[in-house]
């Protein structure tokens, strides 16, 4: 009964909670441009001033780059880290806008209203929908329901520089049972997700050199060797013709899917043809026999991203270049391990490469994959609390992207994430005209309260 007490305070409130919501929108928070400095550390200052309100000891931790935030509250119960972040994305190009981005407004949109600015879905709508749902929490059982840290990072649209020091230097403070991470999105506007599978990430880039200079097609062609030929083969030779891929002990790590997720995304009624018609194509690439559900969140890929070689420009020109070189990425999962899978490729291209040319390779970074323990009751009892609010019921789900912080998490504090997010992928993050559906928010905030009921 206790709990439709706060559901209604929440609804009873919604319109003060998107006045707030729209206070902090206006604070242009960019944390990529120096210019927005001040701004960044006004909006850290808001946060401290709104969770004091709520009885939280707030303060700024100063870094290198941008403050955090962090706060404290409760001695009992269950102890929950919610993390999100203050910054947003530059607004460029400007004249893409129709109306300027840092004043947000509340407007009417084909599926209801939604909330129109920078940073209303990425992430301050979805960092409120806790905060709010703690604010009405409070204001029904005069405190809030365990032991709660919350922990608001400013940097995290350009690189989180500050983070992972700051995390090594005050895990004491930080770690706790399980952290919330609100900076994703709902399935689709009717299903709520739990993101449990998050893709690591390996960045490769391959030199190889031939002659020692760029040369006449026509009297060497033939008798010289060609970078471009070899580098095509080496790449060519990645996949097999089922598609999976080569380098040895490449799936080392990766696991089969529950047949209990594997029962849930068949209930989501994903659409194959229609994801991939979006982008005008029609047959499903990669691994023969998997879904194509299971290869953007449970699978892993190897992806050639750009080739150079030779002559690029307009027109025609015989060469035979001297040099070719290709990018490479690999999307990990399980326990994949990046530096193993790093040397492995690097042999492979090595043994492919003959004896009149060279090879150079360049890092560009790697992460392993994260894999939230959804066999912890903790996790069912917020996916049913979840799907108690929302039409259809929720699921545990993959994403095909990689979200460092949650590995950081794991890594550093010990600490496995929840990835619970009310956003869309028609709220236009990172774009011009950014939103955040009304529904986003105010379910969201409701989402929550439901949550912290389950988990406490």
């Amino acid at each position: 009964m206790t709990l439709e007490k706060v559901l209604s305070t929440i609804d009873d409130n919604l319109p003060a909670a998107t006045e707030r919501l729209m206070e902090l929108l206006r604070i242009p928070s960019i944390s990529t441009d120096p210019a927005f400095h001040d701004a960044c550390e006004a909006a850290a200052d808001w946060l401290v001033k709104d969770l004091a309100s709520l009885g939280v000891e707030a303060r700024k931790y100063p870094t290198p780059g941008k403050s955090m935030v962090v706060g404290h509250v409760g001695d009992r119960g269950p102890h929950l880290m919610f993390y999100g972040h203050y910054d947003v994305q530059p607004v460029d190009p400007l004249d893409l806008w129709e109306r300027d981005p840092f004043d947000p407004e509340v407007q009417d949109g084909p599926d209801g209203p939604v909330i129109r600015g920078r940073g209303a879905a990425d992430d301050k709508g979805q960092l409120m929908t806790f905060v709010e749902a703690c604010r009405a929490w409070k204001a029904v059982h005069g405190s809030l329901p365990c032991r709660l840290t919350f922990f608001f990072e400013g940097e995290e649209e350009s690189g989180s520089p500050s983070l992972i020091p700051f995390l090594k230097e005050h895990a004491d403070m930080l770690r706790a049972d399980l952290c919330l991470i609100c900076d994703t999105g709902l399935f689709d506007a009717q299903t709520p997700a739990i993101t449990t599978m998050l893709r690591g990430l390996l960045g490769e880039e391959i030199i190889i050199t031939g002659p020692n200079k760029d040369l006449h097609s026509g009297l060497f062609g033939g008798a010289a060797i060609n970078p471009v030929h070899v580098l095509t083969r080496i790449l060519a030779g990645l996949r097999d013709e089922m598609g999976r891929i080569t380098v040895p002990g490449f799936y080392d790590g990766v696991p089969e899917l529950p047949k209990d997720i594997q029962a849930q995304w068949e209930q989501l009624g994903f659409d194959a043809a229609e994801f991939l018609g979006s982008v005008g194509l029609s047959v499903p690439a990669g691994e023969a026999g998997r879904s194509a559900l299971e290869m953007v969140w449970s699978r892993p890929t190897c992806e050639i991203n750009g080739i150079i070689g030779g002559y690029t420009g307009d027109g025609f020109k015989t060469v035979l270049p001297s040099k070719a070189s290709a990018k490479v990425s690999f999307r990990l999962v399980g326990t994949q391990d990046p530096h193993a899978l790093r040397k492995a490729f690097r042999e492979q291209v090595r043994a492919g490469v003959p004896a009149d040319c060279t090879v150079e390779f360049k890092e560009h970074g790697n992460a392993p994959a994260s894999v939230m323990p959804t066999d912890d009751p903790a996790f069912e009892k917020a996916r049913l609390a979840l799907s108690d609010e929302w039409p259809r019921p929720a699921a545990f789900i993959g994403s095909g992207g990689s979200i460092p912080i949650a590995g950081y998490f794991q890594d550093i504090l010990g600490v496995d994430s929840m990835l619970i997010g009310f956003g869309l992928d028609d709220d236009q993050i990172h774009s011009p005209n950014e939103k955040y559906n009304m529904s986003s928010f105010h379910k969201g905030t409701r989402s929550w309260a439901r949550i912290l009921a389950a988990l406490t």
